[in-house]
């Protein structure tokens, strides 16, 4: 598809001869992490740390609100320490908090942001159609790298896969058309094949193990990367990667391969 796109607030443009617009610049990498963030074998984070340019990780513990935030915060710091990275832990854990102004201003103006993991349900309640969120995107679409690690990634995908019996609810739809199935590893078979079954018409499910992570490249390319197996399931049956890229990339209005 083409990837020439009207310019929004959410696509900023360099400026061509004459002022004319001369391209859109492409959003930041997004990277679908399987769950066990910010443990041994999760080295892509070094990587995702590197191509950011950031001055620090600004680390969401809002799925973990009710389970100590703080320490998922803690665990990313002795992580990313690791790779030089100071973290920052934003803990906008409520409604409110979503729509407090110093925060929306971090999101707005961070390289790298990690959504951890927990309750994908409360961390979709907190920021669907909220100031936070808008400003994550906003920073998303203009180069900012995205990773979210089990509740942080099935809540990017619209529809996202309900952890209560693995069927279908409403996500945040940053990626439409895809569902995300972490920790596939532990899933039990029935439970997994119940979910897959579910992948019918446009919908891709991706059933990613622990400590890996599926990778969106600004070019629309996918790959996997980390200890574990990313699968893809389109109408029930397994494919590979490139499964990915007609559905999510055009539902999106993004680029795609």
């Amino acid at each position: 598809m083409s990837t020439e796109q009207a310019p929004d607030e959410h696509h900023p443009v360099r400026a061509g001869s004459r002022g004319a617009p001369e391209a859109v610049l492409p959003p930041g990498p997004v990277a679908l992490v399987g769950g066990a963030e910010w443990q041994e074998g999760c080295d892509f984070d070094a990587e995702l740390w590197e191509r950011s340019g950031a001055d620090e990780v600004v680390v969401l513990p809002t799925a973990a609100a009710y389970e100590h935030p703080e320490r998922a915060v803690a665990t990313a710091e002795a992580w990313f320490a690791r790779f030089g990275a100071p973290v920052r832990g934003l803990m906008v854990l409520s409604r409110a908090d979503a729509e407090d102004p110093g925060h929306v201003g971090v999101l707005r103006g961070s390289r790298f942001v990690y959504l951890g993991g927990g309750s994908p349900l409360h961390l979709r309640s907190v920021l669907k159609g909220s100031p936070a969120w808008d400003a994550l995107v906003a920073a998303w679409r203009d180069g900012a790298v995205l990773a979210g690690s089990s509740a942080g990634a099935m809540v990017l995908g619209d529809p996202m896969v309900d952890p209560r019996g693995g069927a279908l609810t409403l996500g945040l739809g940053l990626l439409p058309g895809l569902a995300v199935m972490p920790h596939s590893d532990l899933w039990s078979a029935d439970k997994a094949r119940r979910t897959v079954q579910l992948a019918t018409g446009e919908l891709r499910i991706v059933a990613i193990d622990e400590r890996t992570a599926l990778v969106r490249e600004p070019d629309g390319r996918w790959r996997a990367t980390g200890v574990g197996r990313v699968s893809v399931y389109v109408e029930g049956e397994e494919r590979d990667l490139e499964a990915l890229g007609a559905s999510t990339a055009a539902r999106a209005g993004l680029p795609g391969r």
